[in-house]
């Protein structure tokens, strides 16, 4: 690839420089048409769609209720319209080259029922957030922010069929799923890679949300996927040098209403969910939604199974003006078996195991090597509560509190590959083990001028505590053929495994996991608006982490105890070469983990640290309809722990290691109907400085070095068949090597291409929906150093009732 880049960044350069140059004359004869749309509440009318009468010009309003409309010289009807309520219309005149003020519109309409509102005019870019509360904790525009991240909306995730967090983020360039969640209490939520590291959904509106399970997607509004090493304004306890994931919830409105739904599928797919909203006073000032969902799932394989409850009560409290409160919980009760995972035992190579790819291998895909019934039962409460001031029109607070408790109890089977077409199968258990989590923050935030210098201005202070009380055992259970027509597969079960336990034989092995951690930290950002087309963020972390130290119950003692300092900075620009279309962004960002212990010298460790440095363009062309971003980034991660050569027995922290690559997002609407959601990553990971036996090699945890998302939908014109649509992706990945060592050898996950599909019909109270996963009925496999067989083909359909 690499070789081809000369010739690559001269096409992107032409590209680019057309874009703007075609963008610039058909503005010329152009004029710009401002205004703002406000509830009755005379609050923000946010994703409101507004357009120009008998045109396709239109736009879509942001978080302040403002729009932007270009369109050519001449007098119009900006028309608002919402179901059950008379239009709205507004006499305008655009004056070429001028921009021209309308006066402030009102709709009858809560600020979060807004999607109902039916527009006249173009059908708009349904899958673009133009900006977010979140990512740099100021409302901040996608083309203002020189950091880069996904928005994966409600819409989209409905429109897929998608029930669960782990498939929407399929949505978002370069990240991968790596593991399936496993159900166990701390670790036991799935395991994504973005940029060569691995990270898991562990943020919750932008505050702890750790889960054990699969996190059911019932009470999403959208998920935020923001990339490269963030811990300025997040902390490094809950992101990766990837990034993060951050789901953003469902708000209560003002009006009475939601939706109940059944879905069905292959492999028993059952689940029902609802969405109900009431206000709760005639003054409407206490609102409340719920959010719910029942949800059942076989396995593609002989055994297996997960069934879970979600319950995700919310309440907002408008007290008056200036004060509100909020407050929602993520309730979560499961059931379920542990998806099948290949090893590779310790210590055993490739050539040994004699198969070097997972396509060769003898297992039989549609086998779990178990009875079914080693389960494990798992919970989850996640409770969140925000409580907002407003200073003055300048100056905000918000102070946000988050709880997250994860328990599991049960068994864990899972396989080491062996030679000689064998495998071993073995269990490791989780007996009441739990973890809780405890976040307090709060945030000061200002938008004002210094002279004529506009600044957004966020200062925060954060507590984050982690009581970890967990404990995990297990044994092996025997050796079974890979693929046999007359083993016994069914001996390893629960009454057999509980009958070893039960005897008094030795275990396999114990592994407490009880500690407890304190992170104090302070934060400031501004975003600086040197120009109007020119900004600049700066932003610093200081953290002070407590580490209390391990405990271990078998002698009662504590070990471990160590203390630790950080600083995180973070630096941006951005440029608007063309105003709100065309952004060239640079950032500076840092990333860092605390690492314990002492090197062979007896110096203490300092913290691991990685440090990104990133360019590239945002655009926003075409009155809306293109939506896209192309970036190179380069990680470099120093401090690495690694052992001392001449002694192994002991450790050295000059460890280094380079994660560079090219990612790009486009989401576009280029007629009226059609809607395309598409991204590609490319991701060059390696070990520079490490034990020889990795070092100049990709980590086997680095995922995938090629990946590729796409979706496209399409809603036929209603003068047709009002309210029919079809869409349809898929994924890409390339070869994945999960061994990659020298005294291993190498062992790869082939490449696959997923298809998906589906149909949808809206008519008037009712959605029907129809689906296929995994069109093509593909054999893949995914794998955090292990090998983990996939879904087969699925068939989804569903109804849902509005009201």
């Amino acid at each position: 690839m690499y070789k081809h880049r000369p010739i690559l960044q001269a096409l992107f350069a032409i590209v680019l420089l057309l874009s703007i140059s075609f963008q610039t004359m058909a503005e010329a004869a152009k004029g710009t048409l401002k205004g703002k749309v406000v509830t009755s509440k005379n609050e923000p009318a946010e994703n409101i769609s507004v357009g120009l009468k008998g045109t396709n010009y239109g736009a879509v309003t942001n978080d302040d209720g403002a729009f932007e409309i270009k369109a050519p010289a001449g007098s119009y009807t900006l028309v608002v319209s919402h179901v059950g309520f008379k239009n709205q219309e507004v006499r305008v005149k655009i004056l070429e080259g001028q921009v021209t003020n309308v006066p402030q519109i009102t709709v009858v309409v809560s600020s979060n029922t807004l999607h109902e509102v039916k527009v006249s005019g173009n059908k708009t870019n349904k899958f673009v957030k133009k900006r977010s509360n979140d990512v740099a904790k100021v409302p901040l525009d996608n083309l203002e922010n020189p950091q880069v991240y996904s928005t994966i909306s409600n819409a989209l995730i409905t429109e897929q069929n998608i029930t669960t967090v782990d498939a929407a983020v399929g949505n978002a360039p370069g990240i991968q799923t790596m593991w399936q969640a496993t159900g166990r209490s701390g670790d036991g939520s799935s395991y994504f890679n973005s940029r060569g590291f691995i990270m898991q959904s562990e943020l919750r509106n932008g505050l702890a949300g750790s889960i054990s399970n699969i996190v059911d997607a019932a009470n999403l509004e959208s998920i935020e996927v923001i990339k490269g090493p963030s811990a300025t304004l997040f902390g490094s306890t809950l992101t990766s040098y990837g990034g993060l994931i951050n789901r953003i919830t469902k708000k209560p409105y003002e009006d009475f209403g939601g939706q109940v739904s059944y879905m069905v599928g292959s492999y028993g797919l059952n689940r029902v969910a609802a969405d109900i909203n009431a206000p709760l006073d005639p003054g409407k000032k206490l609102l409340f939604r719920l959010n719910t969902a029942f949800n059942y799932q076989g396995s593609f394989m002989d055994h297996g199974f997960s069934r879970s409850l979600a319950l995700d009560p919310s309440l907002t409290y408008k007290v008056n003006d200036r004060l509100s409160i909020f407050f929602d919980a993520e309730i979560y009760t499961s059931s379920n078996t542990i998806p099948t995972i290949f090893f590779f035992p310790f210590g055993q190579t490739i050539t040994q195991l004699g198969v070097d790819r997972a396509d060769k291998l003898p297992i039989n895909y549609f086998r779990s090597y178990s009875a079914g019934d080693l389960s494990e039962q798992s919970h989850n409460d996640n409770f969140f509560g925000q409580v907002s001031y407003k200073i003055s029109d300048q100056w905000k607070s918000q102070t946000n509190i988050s709880s997250a408790y994860s328990y599991s109890n049960g068994f864990g089977p899972y396989y080491y590959l062996l030679p000689n077409d064998s495998i071993s199968r073995n269990d490791q258990s989780t007996k009441k083990s739990s973890q809780t989590e405890f976040e307090i923050q709060e945030n000061i935030n200002g938008d004002f001028k210094i002279g004529k210098l506009r600044n957004r201005f966020v200062g925060g202070l954060d507590y984050f505590r982690r009581n970890s009380n967990q404990y995990f055992f297990g044994s092996t259970w025997d050796v079974a053929p890979d693929n046999s027509s007359t083993f016994n597969y069914d001996s390893f079960n629960k009454a057999n495994m509980q009958a070893l336990y039960a005897s008094g034989a030795p275990l396999g092995f114990t592994f407490p996991y009880i500690f407890k951690t304190n992170t104090y930290s302070a934060y400031a950002s501004d975003v600086l608006n040197i120009t109007d087309r020119l900004l600049a963020l700066a932003a610093v972390r200081f953290d002070h982490f407590d580490n209390e130290g391990n405990f271990n119950p078998a002698s009662q003692t504590t070990t471990g105890a160590y203390t630790q300092n950080a600083w995180s900075p973070k630096f941006g620009l951005v440029y608007q070469a063309v105003k709100d279309k065309v952004s060239l962004f640079a950032n500076y960002q840092n990333g860092f983990t605390n690492e314990p212990g002492t090197d062979y010298a007896g110096k203490a460790f300092k913290p691991e640290e990685a440090n990104q440095i990133e360019g590239g363009v945002k655009l926003n062309l075409f009155d809306g309809k293109l939506s896209s971003s192309l970036s190179y980034y380069r990680i470099n991660v120093q401090n690495v722990v690694r052992p001392y050569a001449p002694n192994p027995n002991f450790s050295i922290q000059d460890g280094t290691q380079l994660s560079k690559g090219f990612e790009a997002e486009i989401i576009s609407n280029p007629f009226t109907g059609f809607n395309v959601v598409a991204g590609f990553s490319y991701n060059n990971s390696v070990y520079t400085k490490a034990d020889a036996d990795v070092e100049g090699r990709r980590p086997a945890t680095a995922s995938a070095p090629y990946a590729a998302n796409f979706w496209l939908s399409y809603r036929l014109p209603q003068q047709f068949i009002k309210g029919l649509g079809f869409g349809f992706g898929g994924n890409y990945a390339s070869d994945n090597k999960v061994v990659n060592s020298v005294s291993q050898g190498v062992f790869t996950l082939p490449a696959y291409t997923i298809f998906k599909t589906s149909a949808f019909y809206d008519v008037s109270a009712y959605h029907f929906s129809f689906g296929v996963n995994n069109l093509t009925n593909q054999k893949y496999w995914t794998g955090y150093s292990t090998v983990n067989p996939q879904m087969t083909r699925q068939f989804v359909g569903s109804v849902a009732f509005k009201f």
